[in-house]
């Protein structure tokens, strides 16, 4: 499978790494945090570090290193504005659930 943008994801990103004047692409991982166990973590990255695996959508590269993958796979990053708030928003098909905030996942 594969790490994949939608449009208005990708624009974004394009936009950051442009207003940043520097990047090779954007970080995709996880972390353990939050109610439910695991929270995800961007940044935009100068370099690729040795056991990462490297996708490429929209014209973007998306790094993930290999302990995220496992939970990650398959999942598809979008931007999206509700009302006030904007932001990443992750479609994941390994989420088994979610804590009421959503501020963090289990699979």
């Amino acid at each position: 499978m594969a790490i994949t943008l939608t449009d208005t994801a990708a624009e974004r990103v394009k936009a950051f790494l442009d207003n940043r004047g520097k990047g090779l692409g954007l970080r995709l991982g996880i972390k353990t945090s939050g109610c439910s166990g695991m929270a995800y973590v961007l940044e935009f990255i100068d370099e690729v570090d040795e056991g990462d695996e490297v996708f490429e959508s929209q014209g973007v590269k998306i790094i993930v290193d290999a302990k995220s993958l496992l939970y990650i796979d398959g999942t598809e990053l979008d931007y999206g504005k509700e009302g006030l708030n904007e932001g990443f928003q992750f479609n994941n098909p390994n989420v088994k659930g979610e804590c009421g905030c959503g501020e963090s996942f289990t699979v």
